[in-house]
């Protein structure tokens, strides 16, 4: 569901919201509703046709469940009537085995799906990193069909069990710094920065100081203490400002 900057449909889309996440509605202006978005606290506008109202208890209760994601590209959740299709790093709520309870409704869902009480595995994160590899360049995106690069950062890491802010200069504020690119271990965070000095880029370190990132689509590339070597264009397309590690190894 696209998230916008203003209430308007020619406003720019600033987020998504992924299926079973929750929301706080902070206003309602005619046909649009300004929500905060309980996992990352991101404020923005939703059409209020695709509003779903949950009641205060049933708020409360998902902000204190830490809840499993979907492990699948593609998947769907079913009542006895309906079938609806769900992507990789959907929200599964109070996802027992079976079912998920979205306000007061059960759905059955029988797909791979993540173990929020298991400990972090490094090479999970690779995996789940690398099923988004060719999802195209979004602004604002957050599922396969289009992903940009913090949104990109921040789902692979929810799947993983930890959720972090949903921009790049917001992200660099988790963990603790990595010094060297030799240094780095695959799920370390890269940050990049423009001529201002202001964060613009992240990506997922992995094995062999290869970086995979949200830039025209999800790709693979080489990192190095300048930045990210595109052997396509033969150039760096993004400089590097910092890493950082934010689970522990």
């Amino acid at each position: 569901m696209p998230v916008r900057r203003e209430p308007s449909d020619r406003s720019e889309q600033i987020t998504q919201l992924v299926f079973g996440e929750c929301y706080e509605v902070l206003q309602t202006q005619e046909k649009w509703i300004q929500i905060r978005n309980a996992p990352d606290d991101y404020e923005g506008w939703i059409d209020l046709k695709q509003h779903f109202a949950v009641t205060d208890g049933y708020f409360q209760e998902w902000q204190g469940t830490p809840h499993a994601r979907s492990m699948d590209l593609v998947q769907t959740v079913s009542s006895h009537d309906a079938v609806t299709p769900i992507g990789l790093g959907s929200v599964l709520p109070f996802f027992d085995g079976m079912s998920i309870r979205v306000g007061e409704e059960r759905l059955l869902y029988n797909g791979r799906a993540s173990n929020p009480a298991l400990p972090y595995r490094e090479n999970t994160l690779q995996k789940i990193a690398l099923q988004f590899l060719r999802a195209p360049y979004l602004w604002g995106g957050k599922s396969i069909f289009g992903i940009d690069c913090s949104g990109f950062v921040q789902q692979v890491y929810s799947v993983c069990g930890y959720q972090l802010r949903r921009d790049a200069y917001q992200q660099v504020e988790h963990g603790r710094e990595v010094h060297f690119v030799s240094q780095t271990r695959p799920g370390d965070v890269a940050f990049f920065d423009n001529e201002e000095g202001r964060i613009v880029h992240v990506g997922l370190v992995l094995e062999n100081q290869q970086i995979i990132h949200a830039s025209g689509e999800v790709r693979l590339d080489q990192l190095d203490h300048h930045g990210i070597y595109n052997r396509e264009r033969k150039r760096y397309s993004h400089k590097l400002r910092i890493i950082k590690r934010i689970l522990p190894q």
